[in-house]
């Protein structure tokens, strides 16, 4: 038999698949193949016609694409993608398609099929781009340079990256789709991120994401369900030392969005994602889990348990012990055995207490007294039900901590809010000692109470029972206790396990920095707080000290005035208690930069 003849030649390659296509496929797959045939016929394939291209090869979500220049590749892939945009803006996000996309130059060989390294970089390329958005090899760059005004886009430089299977490194851009480009090199090609803005470091053991899972069911508000299921995954799997789990805020951060989980990776700086769903009909419940690789995109395991409402906490622990089972199996037997929150003896205890917490949040965004309220008396019916739920307390320490602190609530600085707290938090360590919730609790009401030591021993002792568990509110029990240098640690620390941090982290780390003196390191992190939370008094009054601290007296008085705007009744002495500083050096030292603001004594 003849050989086959071969025939190798150098073109533009443009490589596409669907982003979260198994997900897609796996809740509706006759519907997402229609869309995707549609897209196919109405928009791509004429795209691709217009700037003279070829498709040579589909394969379920998968399309390679050839064009004689890199221009017309690139033209092409801009314009399918900004009209995907405008097709899935009128979408619900259940029913969007949405693509990435990969662009190279390089040989091919074609014979009875094409392959060739040319493709392969094409098809990492494709890998590492955003869901929507097109990444390119430098040779593409260089090519579109003189058609960047035409086109309207930029660049954003990676720079150098070595490719999985690729015996070279390459050098690789972002395509900016909606930049308003010039003709200058210059101004269309945009240098790689700062090192304090890039993306975090994927830790060395095994680390994952849990985000937050569908609601299938009938009803909305069943969303609260939803939500408390996945943050007990979570804390289950904090529990294990030998992973490494993003907080709970910050993979909360994708809810309700179309995700790439390849993204996610690259955002959090870990391994593997956890997706899924729930869904509840009547007294029975369906968990859908499936645990995806974040570098690659590909699913390592997937399952799911159909249970009686009652029996979620099994589910729970299946959950955990396959993911454990599948990251690490080094993790030990006698790990895996560890002593679990124990759960309510009812179910509708469990029901209030999701509930609660859905409300808290709420709080914690909105700074809404009815939302804490509305969370308080959701926690005494759980304990009603079920007086010894450990983890109810804890929640009920944390709404009178809350409370006692807020210049808006009647509770305000009242010393029986404050007890109150000691009793709910104490009572959630008789009852749990295993709880880092309950110790967190407990330390957080020590460190107003002034018991500085016995504060941080309890902050300590969650840690112990969860390496993962570190909290903001720890840090601010240290500044307290005159130990602000480890307080910078431990507030770092916390951002890495949760990369979006809540904004009160940023004011602790401010606030720790003001005590040590280094007032330039203290504005930024104040004026980032500021910025998310610019109705919050305590951000407005250290900003004005570090201000004045800093010789800005003009900018000093200018917060000065917001601040007593959103505490008419602030005075040094009168909120000297929320203060909390151990040290008489460190209480005069602040007080002396609220004065120089022009703060009231």
């Amino acid at each position: 038999m003849a050989a086959q003849e071969i025939e190798r030649r150098l073109v533009a390659i443009l490589m596409a698949d669907v982003a979260g296509y198994s997900r897609l496929i796996g809740t509706d797959d006759e519907g997402t193949l229609a869309r995707l045939n549609a897209h196919h016929a109405e928009l791509i394939a004429p795209k691709v016609k217009e700037h003279r291209g070829r498709i040579v090869r589909t394969a379920g979500d998968g399309l390679l694409v050839l064009f004689f220049s890199a221009v017309d590749a690139l033209r092409c892939a801009v314009e399918i993608q900004r009209a995907m945009a405008e097709r899935n803006a009128r979408l619900p996000a259940s029913e969007k398609i949405e693509f990435r996309m990969g662009v190279n130059v390089g040989d091919i060989v074609e014979g009875a099929s094409f392959h060739g390294d040319g493709i392969n970089v094409a098809a990492r390329l494709e890998e590492l781009a955003d869901t929507g958005g097109v990444c390119v090899s430098s040779r593409v760059q260089e090519d579109a340079q003189a058609s960047l005004s035409r086109l309207g886009i930029a660049f954003e430089n990676l720079g150098q990256h070595q490719l999985k299977n690729i015996d070279h490194e390459v050098h690789i851009y972002r395509v900016l789709l909606d930049h308003a480009a010039t003709t200058d090199h210059a101004a269309t090609t945009i240098e790689p991120k700062q090192a304090a803005t890039q993306a975090p470091t994927v830790p060395d053991k095994p680390s994952i994401a849990v985000l937050a899972f569908d609601n299938l069911s009938s009803y909305p508000e069943q969303e609260y369900l939803v939500d408390g299921i996945v943050e007990d995954i979570i804390t289950e799997l904090s529990r294990f030392s030998e992973l490494f789990v993003i907080a709970r805020n910050s993979s909360f951060q994708y809810k309700g969005k179309t995700i790439d989980v390849r993204q996610v990776g690259r955002e959090l700086g870990v391994r593997y994602v956890l997706e899924g769903s729930v869904r509840r009909a009547g007294d029975r419940i369906r968990v859908t889990a499936q645990l995806i690789e974040a570098a690659t995109g590909t699913h390592r395991w997937a399952e799911h348990y159909d249970r009686n409402l009652e029996d979620v906490f099994a589910v729970q622990d299946d959950v955990v012990r396959t993911i454990v089972t599948i990251l690490a199996t080094h993790v030990r037997i006698a790990e895996t055995e560890r002593s679990r929150t124990k759960p309510p003896n009812s179910w509708q205890a469990y029901d209030y207490y999701l509930q609660a917490v859905a409300a808290s949040v709420s709080f914690s965004s909105t700074r809404n007294v009815a939302n804490d309220k509305e969370a308080r008396r959701l926690l005494q019916q759980s304990l009603v039900i079920d007086p010894n739920y450990a983890r109810s307390y804890a929640r009920l320490a944390h709404t009178y901590v809350g409370s006692w602190i807020n210049p808006a609530h009647k509770d305000f600085l009242n010393p029986t809010a404050l007890e109150r707290a000691h009793e709910f938090a104490l009572k959630a360590v008789q009852l749990d000692r295993k709880l880092p919730q309950a110790h967190v609790a407990l330390g957080w009401v020590l460190a107003y109470k002034h018991q500085h030591d016995e504060s941080i021993a309890a902050f300590e002792k969650a840690a112990t029972l969860n390496p993962n568990y570190v909290n903001w509110r720890f840090a601010m029990a240290l500044i307290f206790a005159g130990a602000s240098k480890r307080a910078i640690e431990v507030v770092h620390t916390y951002m890495r396990l949760d990369p979006f941090y809540v904004p009160y982290a940023s004011l602790v780390l401010a606030y720790a920095h003001y005590t040590l003196k280094q007032y330039s390191q203290a504005l930024s992190p104040l004026r980032d707080f500021v910025a998310q939370a610019p109705k919050w008094w305590a951000g407005r009054s250290l900003l004005a000290a570090t201000l004045a601290q800093a010789g800005h007296l003009g900018e000093a008085q200018a917060e000065c005035v917001e601040a007593l705007r959103l505490a008419p009744n602030f005075s040094i002495s009168g909120f000297r208690p929320l203060f909390g500083l151990k040290c008489p050096r460190d209480e005069n030292h602040l007080f002396d930069g609220l004065r120089k603001a022009g703060l009231p004594e």
